[in-house]
């Protein structure tokens, strides 16, 4: 175990935190907007939303993030960090993965949402259009929360899909747990099982207090039908 010491482990953990935790919020937010797209009553809107989510959703991970990097970076010449820092490599490449997580995530928290805004009696959403409310202010004040309740489990399971998927992000070079992993074992070949088992372990750690909190918070948040 003493070899353990040469690496940094807590920081290479560290940054799938951060990636796990941005890319969350970002997917949250996007999911929400592509929900509200799917089931508004305006056609385009759902069709762009449909079309969004089952394109991306079908995609194959490693290509949305080595896209973000290949197609707005290289190609495009998008950068999410100033040129002139000496560790604009390194930060850009982690706020692409950012994106790139967000990006295919966010259809995955729009489905959970769009499951749980289905579940809401229509009787509620027709008693709040004849009091006069747009359907913006429906789908905000009574949809949507009474949706976002229902659904915490379900949102908890995507989370924690995401935290492994952060893994992906070593394909650009974003020196997560997983790139650590793989210089670990070309550097201690003999010892693979242990690195492996640590890792795992490592993730263990992540993921197991955010599925038994959030379960809870399902359990207390969840509407009673």
């Amino acid at each position: 175990m003493d070899f353990l010491g040469r690496y940094d482990l807590l920081g290479a953990f560290w940054v799938t935190v951060q990636l796990t935790v941005l890319s969350a919020c970002g997917a949250v937010v996007l999911g929400i907007v592509l929900a509200a797209m799917r089931v508004s009553p305006v056609p385009l809107m759902r069709a762009c939303g449909a079309a969004y989510v089952n394109v991306v959703r079908n995609t194959p991970l490693t290509l949305v993030i080595i896209g973000t990097s290949l197609g707005l970076y290289q190609t495009l010449g998008l950068t999410l960090a100033s040129d002139t820092s000496t560790e604009f490599i390194d930060t850009n490449n982690f706020r692409l993965a950012v994106l790139g997580l967000a990006l295919y995530t966010g259809t995955f928290v729009c489905e959970a949402i769009r499951s749980g805004v289905n579940a809401v009696p229509i009787g509620q959403a027709e008693a709040a259009r004849a009091v006069g409310l747009r359907f913006g202010q429906v789908l905000r004040i009574v949809v949507l929360p009474q949706a976002i309740r229902s659904v915490v489990a379900p949102l908890a399971s995507v989370l924690i899909a995401l935290t492994k998927n952060t893994t992906i992000a070593s394909a650009i070079g974003v020196a997560e747990a997983s790139l650590l992993m793989k210089e670990m074992l070309e550097n201690e070949g003999d010892k693979g099982i242990l690195v492996f088992t640590v890792v795992a372990i490592g993730f263990v750690v992540l993921t197991l207090p955010v599925g038994v909190a959030l379960g809870w918070l399902a359990r207390r948040v969840g509407v009673k039908r």
